[in-house]
């Protein structure tokens, strides 16, 4: 079934009379639209697990914008300058914390936020857990207001979920038309002048990777089956993360990876920064899960990333002694979930202080990946660094119980 009509731009926003989508199994109208989130009006937050970083981070926003008196980019909610201050953190001229978001380089939090501002699209590169997701959040929040308009990069993801895709009850009834199209969260970004994001960019397909193309350097998408168009306003823009470690899956096309500029998030330079990140991570994590406070937590946080960085460089902080590293990436957000895990045990299970037994399993979790190679290294590791180290003892004893 084909119509003939004549081109022109369309307005994505689906009609709010429209059944249920078929293919998605929901009322297109029961999505939010962009620059809307699913949250109540009036301004509470709603008891969900981890809510958007607009919400949990509404009053610094709100702060930053009444102060705010730098120049704008169209359809920004802050000037970069603002949107810098946001991620990085600071106090305001009337007092007004500003938590950090990201610990790193402030250079590559400049660069992030002027890409946006340009007409080149943001690719946020680096090994898994370097906060690219996060980054990514939080940079939709302070410029759109809105960091909802997300497409999950996988194996499986179709191109619809990255162009449009088609009501099918409305399809067949009617034939292609206004009414049955489907927006996905870039088109609605265009429409809106809105920052989309796209997780794990080189998960995708090749041949849907590239449908990015036309977006990113026409800023249109074309609805062959309409005629019809979607132009992107001004104030559109999308970033895109990716893992280092995923090269050689779906690897991006030269003629994408022009359309993108590329920043690389390190892993943080020194113990000193990582300890910060991770203690600073577990403390919101623990309140949005209601744990109880656990005091002196610091030292055990400490062993943590130690042992991390340690076997993730290859080497003993002193230099002294060469490692062998296990296959796992032993990130800084796998170091927050095993002191997370840790807290919880103390809180629940333990006298209310954190201790090495209580973050050895999570280690052990972490190191250990492969059954086989990465216990030698471990057992290794146990028996030449941490049974030899002073003050260590207690969480030798806790790995090898664990371990055994």
């Amino acid at each position: 079934m084909s119509v003939s009509v004549e081109p022109t731009s369309v307005d994505p926003s689906p009609d709010k009379s429209a059944p249920a989508n078929a293919s998605g199994g929901a009322d297109a109208s029961a999505r939010p639209s962009a620059g809307e989130s699913a949250r109540p009006s009036g301004g509470e937050t709603p008891e969900v697990l981890r809510p958007h970083a607009e919400v949990t981070f509404a009053a610094e926003l709100a702060a930053l914008a009444a102060q705010d008196d730098r120049p704008r980019p169209v359809r920004w909610r802050l000037s970069p300058w603002a949107v810098a201050t946001y991620l990085l953190g600071g106090t305001l001229p009337d007092g007004t914390v500003i938590t950090p978001k990201y610990v790193g380089p402030r250079r590559i939090v400049e660069v992030a936020v002027t890409t946006l501002a340009t007409d080149r699209a943001l690719l946020l590169l680096g090994v898994p857990g370097t906060a690219k997701t996060w980054v990514s959040e939080h940079l939709a929040a302070a410029v759109s207001g809105d960091s909802t308009l997300l497409v999950q990069g996988t194996a499986g993801t179709p191109e619809e979920a990255i162009r449009y895709g088609w009501n099918y009850a409305q399809l067949l009834a009617h034939g292609p038309s206004r009414d049955a199209l489907v927006p996905s969260p870039v088109m609605r970004a265009m429409a809106d002048g809105m920052t989309a994001r796209v997780e794990e960019l080189t998960r995708v397909p090749a041949d849907v990777q590239d449908t990015l193309i036309t977006i990113l350097s026409e800023k249109t998408l074309p609805i062959p089956e309409l005629g019809q168009e979607v132009q992107a306003v001004r104030g559109f823009n999308l970033i895109a993360t990716a893992n280092d470690r995923d090269r050689g899956v779906n690897e991006l096309s030269s003629a994408l990876r022009r359309r993108f500029n590329t920043v690389v998030l390190p892993l943080p330079e020194s113990a000193d920064a990582e300890v910060d990140i991770v203690s600073r991570r577990v403390d919101q994590i623990g309140r949005s899960l209601d744990l109880p406070a656990v005091p002196d937590g610091v030292d055990e946080i400490r062993r943590v990333v130690t042992v991390f960085r340690e076997l993730r460089d290859g080497v003993t902080t002193d230099g002294r002694t060469k490692l062998k590293s296990p296959s796992g990436t032993l990130s800084t957000a796998e170091a927050i979930s095993v002191v997370t895990n840790g807290l919880a045990l103390a809180a629940h299970f333990g006298d209310g202080v954190l201790r090495a037994s209580d973050v050895a399993a999570g280690i052990l979790g972490a190191v250990v990946r492969d059954p086989a190679a990465d216990r030698v290294i471990w057992q290794e590791y146990l028996e030449a660094v941490v049974r030899e180290r002073d003050g260590w003892m207690d969480f030798y004893r806790a790995c090898r119980e664990v371990s055994a």
